[in-house]
């Protein structure tokens, strides 16, 4: 399972296992700028149109034009939706990109204030080994009790000081991280494609039989029950609460193992390591390496509405960026609810959007050996996943500080907030809103960690769930699905097909879940069924339908 990006960031020996097959040429930004999305099914033509909102309707195959017929096209550029269509550009699709921001990224994106680049979403970036700054510390806790512990790079330097802030744990420890090692052992080993593709899925298994029945064992079990096998103490499992927000924003009852395993290993195995100028590059080098195969990325490209100019662009697939909820909530707008999704959305809701505040601050304000990542709760375990209760922070300049003007540093603070908390306001009450609640948050990181934070501020920009909404296209903010209950691991968990033919999903909302490390993951199985969809990879019409109806049939079991 290797993943790498090559120009400008390249693999070293020991990089990480989601990021080899992410093959890109040299980087640069495309010059295109509008799009209308139109696109062919397999022997007809798919329109997705409309002045104001988009459906799906038929339109007669004489009526595209062949020098905008494309293999596929991608709705988004998040890091899922451009690893998808870098992979098909390598493998020779041509396809087309459509983002409606002026720059690619999405909650991998960045933006430019008065000298500083701040990332929109995550600076915990995860595997790449050239042009970047390796972190010494993933995330340093902040928890109630006075516990504080820090995610080392070397594995065990961190399981040494966990046993050290628990002792008489020290088996429950090694027993429930040892299984974390064993499911991402047994992921690292197989080479990653599409697992709704059955010529693929068993090929690996006669040659990794083991691993994928570990795999197998472990697809529908949660982190948090696994914890429990070993580990007693109720404050440490707390702890492996905490980590588990981190992936999922849920606690580990909630947090499928597998999920909780990529993150938890893969930390080590190829660390943390930051982009040199920002996150923002990497989707960058993705889109760059996209136009270099000699594909197209529009940007300000607002799909459904008809453009002044009357372009119109067809292709054999289209794979949609967006959440499914997006997806199929507004792109097939009017159009019946396929029975997948309903069954998709009775699993899960929603998970809830951020607060999110970009500042500059002065250098002086933070000492010395500050680490870059921090994860604050500090009175009550009850508070993890309560809106505002635990605070997340990031401060890239500790690693980069060409992302700031001189003498100053970043923080950028998130805390989940649901965007019902924000409707209904005046503009006068929501920016009155948002300066109260941003300024609670900040006087809690300043009693914590950072006295006179306050009064070091020399920039502030807060952003709430209507900003994600608005400038990332996400419904009410969302960072993706949440279970409504305790789900069954991952079973539940839609792929990349769809019920509608030549229609493909990719990002969060698809397996394995949040977070760049799955999105990408997402990514590079979509492209491969893709692929074998539109004749670039092997495929078999009847295993196909065999193993798509045996995967469907275990969704509901979730």
């Amino acid at each position: 399972m290797n993943l790498c990006l090559h120009n400008p960031v390249t693999c070293a020996d020991r990089s990480s296992s989601l990021f080899s097959a992410l093959k890109t040429s040299n980087y640069k930004l495309g010059t295109s700028k509008f799009g209308f999305l139109k696109h062919r099914k397999k022997n007809h033509v798919v329109a997705v149109r409309s002045v104001s909102t988009s459906t799906v309707t038929t339109v007669k195959e004489e009526t595209k034009r062949e020098s905008q017929v494309y293999d596929a096209i991608v709705i988004g550029s998040g890091i899922g939706g451009l690893v998808a269509a870098t992979q098909l550009a390598v493998k020779e699709a041509k396809v087309l990109v459509l983002e409606k921001y002026l720059i690619p990224g999405g909650s991998s994106g960045y933006y430019e204030r008065d000298g500083y680049t701040f990332d929109v979403g995550s600076s915990v970036m995860f595997g790449f080994s050239d042009k970047v700054i390796p972190d010494p510390t993933t995330v340093h806790f902040h928890l109630p009790n006075d516990l504080s512990v820090q995610v080392h790079r070397e594995y065990d330097e961190f399981v040494n000081e966990l046993i050290s802030k628990f002792p008489h744990e020290k088996e429950g420890v090694l027993g429930f991280y040892g299984v974390c090692w064993k499911i991402f052992n047994s992921l690292n080993s197989l080479e990653l494609k599409s697992l709704e593709e059955p010529i693929y899925l068993f090929g690996q298994f006669f040659q990794k039989p083991l691993e994928c029945l570990t795999l197998a064992y472990y697809l529908p079990q949660n982190a948090g029950d696994i914890a429990r096998k070993y580990i007693k103490d109720p404050q440490l499992l707390s702890f492996i609460d905490a980590e588990c927000f981190i992936v999922s924003t849920v606690n580990a009852l909630q947090t499928p193992m597998i999920n909780a395993s990529m993150v938890l290993c893969d930390r080590h195995y190829g660390g943390i390591n930051y982009p040199v100028g920002g996150v923002g590059g990497i989707a960058r080098s993705l889109a760059g390496g996209l136009v270099d195969q000699g594909s197209e990325i529009f940007y300000k490209a607002n799909v459904g509405v008809r453009l002044a100019d009357g372009r119109e662009f067809f292709a054999k697939t289209i794979i949609s960026n967006a959440t499914r909820w997006d997806t199929f909530g507004k792109l097939l707008k009017g159009e019946k609810l396929p029975k997948e999704e309903e069954n998709f959305q009775k699993v899960y809701v929603k998970a809830p959007s951020f607060l999110s505040i970009h500042m500059g601050v002065k250098a002086e304000v933070l000492p010395p050996d500050t680490d870059c990542h921090h994860f604050v709760l500090e009175d009550d375990w009850k508070n993890l996943e309560e809106p505002y209760g635990s605070i997340f922070l990031s401060i890239p300049t500790i690693l980069d500080p060409s992302l700031a003007p001189d003498g100053r540093h970043i923080l950028h603070i998130f805390t989940t907030s649901s965007i019902e908390d924000w409707e209904g306001l005046t503009p006068k009450e929501y920016e009155a809103k948002k300066e109260e609640v941003a300024a609670g948050i900040i006087q809690r990181l300043e009693k914590k960690l950072f006295p006179g934070l306050s009064s070091s501020i020399t920039f502030k920009e807060v952003g709430t769930p209507r900003t994600h909404r608005r400038y990332l296209a996400r419904d009410k903010g969302t960072y993706g699905p949440m279970p409504r209950g305790t789900p069954k691991g991952l079973l539940g968990m839609p792929f990349n097909t769809t019920a509608i033919d030549g229609l493909y999903c990719v990002g969060d909302s698809c397996f394995p879940g949040q977070g760049v490390i799955a999105v990408a993951f997402s990514g590079v199985m979509c492209a491969h069924r893709v692929a074998a969809d539109i004749g670039l990879e092997r495929k078999s019409k009847v295993l196909d339908a065999g193993l798509l109806g045996l995967l469907g049939w275990l969704r509901t079991l979730a």
